[in-house]
């Protein structure tokens, strides 16, 4: 395994993302999700990312269970502060225990305002938010503070200068969405700061894992597989040397497969052939949706399964695949799971950190399979 300095400490290019476990009718299979979290530690992955709200608040008890039996002193673990949930500054302190509970620890390593915006930034300034983590650092609870973003470039500036004690961040970027949120040019801003950076997101919600054909013989040169290149990409030279890359693992193959790409992470890679993949990506337009669950329909309609199944159908023409996968959604989401069943009520679209017009996309969507 490959480790970088990250604020102070020896962290593998290699992170794993406790969002994506395996599920069985809804629920994570515990006893697989442990499993692949000790097998990625074996492999010297030591950096586990989890929330408050993953898997409906399954996630971090998960990662604590992992982490007995002697993993815990292995590893470093951050988790995340979901400021919308509070309702007073004293709730701050009270979720955080919540969550070492969990987690069964004293501390945890890094933690992070989790997936603020402009808005949010200023919600946590108007709570006396900052001085809280502050002291939950004196009192030994957190190790470093950081936050993880989901805004765009301005917005990034005004959480980066309002604060000078920032110890690191957690940005989304992969080789197509180099422009969206926070970007390339967020990234440059950030390493000129000299702060550690954690990448999520670096297969576009999967779909750099499943490209489409021309790319995929455009890679067929390198002797990589897509999965490998889209984290080279982030790993190799211009990128920050204090970058590491985390990703949502939801099978024991995918978590072999990335310990094993973060073993022989290069210094260099050909940019040119990133150029000819993005092009091909741009032809096709996608509906930018990463499958992160965040939107949630109070109509019942699978937001993401509807975007995955769209999408699908227009990577190489797949198109009964894609319909394969919408009509299957009424078995496993409910009956109001598809598209028609939109209100166009807006309320998912607060919630998108990709901040996707989804009362726009989701007629289209209907349209397509009807």
């Amino acid at each position: 395994m490959i480790y970088r300095d990250f604020a102070g400490k020896q962290v593998s290019v290699l992170g794993f993302g406790a969002m994506r476990f395996p599920t069985e009718n809804g629920s994570v299979v515990e006893k697989e999700a442990i499993a692949m979290l000790r097998a990625a530690i074996d492999g010297g992955v030591n950096y586990i990312d989890t929330a408050y709200f993953y898997h409906g608040g399954v996630s971090e008890t998960i990662v604590g269970k992992a982490l007995e039996d002697g993993y815990r002193a292995k590893t470093y673990v951050a988790t995340k502060c979901p400021v919308w949930e509070l309702k007073e500054p004293s709730d701050f302190e009270k979720l955080l225990d919540v969550q070492l509970g969990r987690l069964k620890m004293d501390y945890v390593d890094f933690y992070m305002f989790h997936g603020i915006s402009s808005g949010a930034w200023k919600r946590i300034k108007e709570m006396g938010l900052i001085e809280r983590i502050e002291n939950a650092k004196k009192a030994g609870k957190i190790g470093h503070i950081g936050f993880s973003f989901h805004d765009n470039y301005d917005a990034l500036a005004e959480i980066l200068d309002g604060y000078d004690k920032w110890e690191f961040c957690q940005i989304q970027l992969n080789y197509i969405d180099t422009e969206g949120q926070a970007g390339i040019r967020g990234l440059k801003k950030i390493e000129g700061m000299g702060i550690p950076v954690i990448i999520m997101e670096p297969l576009w919600g999967g779909k750099l894992a499943n490209p489409p054909v021309a790319v995929r013989k455009i890679f067929e040169e390198s002797g990589k597989s897509p999965v490998e290149l889209a984290f080279d990409w982030l790993w190799a030279k211009p990128m920050p040397r204090n970058l590491i890359a985390i990703s949502g693992m939801s099978t024991m193959k995918q978590v072999l497969e990335n310990v094993e790409y973060a073993e022989r992470a290069p210094e260099t890679m050909d940019q040119e052939l990133i150029k000819r993949a993005q092009d091909e990506f741009k032809k096709l337009k996608l509906i930018p949706c990463t499958g992160c669950g965040y939107c949630g329909c109070p109509n019942g309609v699978s937001i993401s399964s509807n975007f995955d199944a769209y999408n699908q159908a227009h990577i190489d023409n797949r198109v009964e695949e894609g319909r394969g996968a919408y009509n299957a959604m009424t078995q496993w989401s409910g009956e109001k799971a598809q598209a028609p069943n939109c209100t166009s009520c807006g309320s998912c679209e607060e919630l998108c950190p990709q901040h996707i017009k989804i009362s726009e996309e989701m007629p289209k969507v209907a349209k397509f399979f009807s």
